[in-house]
């Protein structure tokens, strides 16, 4: 067996971040988190840093913004991973910049966390933050740093527990708002997932220079598949409001900034379908749980029971 490379996974303690590190250090990787200063002192970070250490993972202190703090982490790894959110996606141009100075990392995956930012026919501000992913990628692509790019799709956690209804707390019992006419597909996937398949991308040649998309066949519904799932386990058949295309395009232009973003990329997973449209060619994609038919997945099917 060769040896497992050595993994440095930047913004750790974020929302995906932290399934990455976990399924990095499961998979026994020798894994590392940069993290800044004022996490390692937040309370709200301290039992999920001391998770990390329990389960052997190196806590190294540093930050995207200090130039000497990040080269000196990517030295010491074969592999860094990027799991920052949005509000950092456009500072990945100084993880580029020491991965190049560097010159060790075998791969880079960018935090590209979603769907493919190439393929997007998002409105803003969904728009934008394609873009932006877009920019890294092509960054990466001119200074000829390996890569892989992770499109996760819908967070299952974000998605699920609530059926996409925004503002609530659950799934709908009475009655669900559907965004355009409901048949565009979607794909869901548990965040631990997510994890354990980026981390069997780390190595693996196949990956290389490529998208690796999250899209297992039991987790690729429309929303009036996924409705009709759910009206199976509760027994019971909600009102259902369909919502136009041109109604939820007025509704992202006069939402709150906050908002905003989730309608703008609600608009393009449900209703353009921006995360099935497409084929997965082997020239720019592979597809995860067709590399790693191994992974026994969380199903939608599986991940509904719980709110029954």
């Amino acid at each position: 067996m060769a040896e497992k490379s050595k993994i440095l996974v930047i913004g750790g303690t974020g929302y995906i971040g932290k399934y990455i590190v976990e399924a990095s250090a499961k998979s026994g990787h020798p894994t590392f988190a940069l993290c800044r200063e004022r996490t390692i002192s937040d309370p709200d970070k301290a039992k999920l840093i001391q998770d990390f250490k329990n389960s052997g993972v190196t806590i190294l202190i540093g930050d995207l913004n200090d130039h000497e703090s990040l080269l000196k982490a990517i030295r010491i790894v074969d592999v860094v991973i990027s799991t920052v959110g949005i509000a950092q996606l456009a500072d990945q141009v100084n993880i580029i910049a020491a991965i190049k100075e560097a010159g060790n990392v075998k791969r880079f995956f960018p935090s590209d966390f979603g769907y493919d930012a190439d393929r997007a026919r998002a409105v803003e501000p969904a728009k934008s933050l394609h873009e932006c992913k877009a920019r890294i990628r092509r960054a990466i692509e001119a200074q000829g740093i390996p890569y892989t790019h992770v499109c996760s799709n819908y967070f299952a956690g974000y998605s699920l527990p609530t059926l996409v209804q925004r503002g609530s707390t659950a799934p709908p019992r009475d009655k669900v708002i559907i965004l355009g006419d409901g048949n565009a597909k979607a794909v869901f996937n548990d965040e631990r997932d997510i994890g354990i398949y980026t981390i069997k991308a780390v190595d693996d040649p196949r990956t290389l220079n490529k998208i690796l998309f999250i899209n297992p066949p039991k987790n690729v519904y429309s929303f009036n598949e996924l409705v009709a799932l759910w009206e199976k386990k509760i027994g019971k058949t909600l009102e259902k409001e369909y919502v136009p295309e041109e109604q939820v395009l007025k509704q992202i232009q006069e939402s709150a900034t906050d908002a905003k973003l989730i309608l703008s990329l609600n608009h393009s997973i449900f209703v353009k379908g921006d995360q099935t449209y497409f084929e997965i060619e082997p020239s720019f994609g592979v597809e995860a749980s067709e590399l790693y038919p191994d992974v026994e997945y969380t199903t939608v099917d599986e991940y509904l029971d719980q709110f029954v």
